[in-house]
């Protein structure tokens, strides 16, 4: 299968400031995402309230509904500001209806946080992600974070390609321009695939640019912004997804489904 011209949605379709965790409500906007080409979704570990929690009961009860209705690809998250340990934040890593998770791999400035991942922690996680065959989806916000990863993988052996997610836009980290994204890629290791996440964006300049640049992934949602342009914010996902997926193929590229992203990805091998 030739995958040269295919391109990847992720959508995360929770914001970090949602204080009512509803799964029926986030499975039916997710169903509607992977109507309009979302082919993985991205998901963290919440109590009702919104707050980061090692209790999968939530998110597990979702992760169900989602997966009655579509073979979108489930990714959940091992991060995430909190005061959490490690041990906590790796508790969604076994679970059956899990595909991938989120691997990050150095600390970094969050607007007025910090987001912490200790050298052990991230060894931990890697070992986690490795000994229940979980895909990692490496998020680097800065290009320390890809070195260090370009270390573990002469470490430990990572299904291949590794997909790196360049993450732009957060305050206090590396902005979403044009001169970043391709210092930032510069630095991705010979044979890696990698995407693009542009927290806080308001169009989709950014990605154009990303997939002008040979990006096999954008991530788009809730999670990053609610915004379809500068002037309109949405209610639901998926005209966000769907505007994406347009971008995509007025590039002349495809939209994975799952099952291609699953292959390309090998995901479940």
């Amino acid at each position: 299968m030739n995958f040269e011209n295919k391109v990847m949605i992720n959508v995360a379709p929770v914001a970090a400031t949602c204080k009512d965790i509803v799964p029926e409500a986030i499975a039916a906007d997710v169903l509607e995402c992977y109507k309009n080409g979302a082919a993985m979704v991205h998901l963290h570990v919440r109590a009702k309230d919104g707050s980061l929690t090692p209790d999968t009961a939530l998110l597990e009860e979702t992760l169900k509904l989602i997966r009655k209705d579509s073979d979108i690809i489930i990714e959940v998250s091992t991060g995430g500001i909190s005061d959490l340990t490690i041990e906590e934040r790796c508790a969604p890593v076994p679970l059956p209806l899990v595909e991938a998770c989120s691997l990050n791999v150095g600390s970094t400035n969050l607007g007025k946080g910090v987001y912490v991942n200790r050298p052990e922690d991230v060894e931990y996680c890697v070992q986690q992600l490795l000994k229940y065959k979980k895909i990692p989806e490496v998020e680097t916000f800065e290009i320390g974070h890809t070195n260090t990863m370009f270390e573990l993988m002469q470490k430990y052996d990572f299904v291949k390609p590794v997909l790196f997610s360049v993450v732009l836009g957060h305050k206090g980290e590396a902005p979403a321009t044009p001169k970043a994204l391709a210092m930032m890629i510069d630095m991705i290791p010979e044979g890696a695939v990698w995407g693009i996440t542009h927290s806080g964006r308001k169009d989709m300049g950014i990605f154009a640019a990303a997939l002008g640049m040979g990006a096999k992934t954008v991530r788009v949602g809730f999670e990053d912004s609610d915004y379809l342009d500068p002037n309109t914010q949405v209610s639901t996902n998926a005209p966000i997804v769907k505007k994406a997926a347009d971008l995509i193929r007025a590039m002349d590229k495809e939209v994975m489904t799952p099952a291609e992203a699953r292959a390309f990805f090998k995901i479940g091998a």
